[in-house]
């Protein structure tokens, strides 16, 4: 169903996007001190969770969009590849940020878990991103466009979901290294814009009628 070329580059691009410092990755860490590693586990449930719930969405507005017409389709993936362009400039240009402010109250692991789904399942740029990002390695040639989308972005959730766990278990020396690290901070999200930049450019000018 993938061409194990391109198949490549999007888990290269997707590991790198998912380990990425964040605001996320500290929400998760601060929710993991304060409420124990239960809530904080529950919170990453519940933001993949609600990634999924994009990827349903992103699988049935892509397919018909391609029903519609496949220039429309085109179209739709150069937008996409540009908007990555915008956001990995956005990203460099606002890499850094005082993560000692980011402090949550303890809310119990069901409220946690529930909050998460709705934080992720409402932000409007997480479905930006998955019809931009995985919209890029989706082929008309290859057989069904929705179960290739719902493939795709099921394992983007799925890495992006590995680290929130790994921080929620390790949660009191993951932020402590952050904190104590800014520069470290600064350099990895300079790296992620720069991936996405790049990334948006080559399928840019790789585009082929679909």
């Amino acid at each position: 169903m993938f061409d194990p070329v391109q198949l490549m580059i999007f888990l290269v691009a997707a590991t790198a996007l998912a380990v990425t410092p964040g605001p996320g990755m500290l929400y998760v860490a601060a929710r993991s001190i304060s409420g124990g590693r239960a809530e904080g586990l529950a919170s990453s449930f519940g933001t993949a969770l609600g990634g999924f719930v994009h990827v349903i969405g992103g699988a049935i507005g892509v397919t018909a969009i391609l029903m519609a017409s496949a220039n429309i389709f085109t179209a739709l993936k150069l937008v996409g590849a540009v908007y990555l362009v915008w956001l990995g400039i956005r990203t460099w240009r606002q890499a850094g940020f005082d993560l000692s402010n980011i402090e949550v109250k303890p809310a119990g692991c069901r409220r946690a878990f529930v909050e998460g789904i709705f934080v992720e399942m409402f932000n409007p740029k997480t479905a930006a991103f998955f019809l931009a990002f995985v919209t890029q390695f989706v082929d008309p040639a290859r057989g069904n466009v929705a179960l290739q989308f719902i493939i795709l972005g099921a394992i983007s959730v799925t890495l992006n979901t590995t680290p929130d766990i790994v921080i929620a278990v390790f949660a009191g020396k993951i932020r402590r290294g952050l904190l104590s690290r800014p520069q470290w901070m600064k350099r990895a999200q300079r790296a992620s814009g720069a991936l996405m930049c790049g990334l948006g450019v080559a399928l840019a000018f790789a585009r082929r009628p679909a």
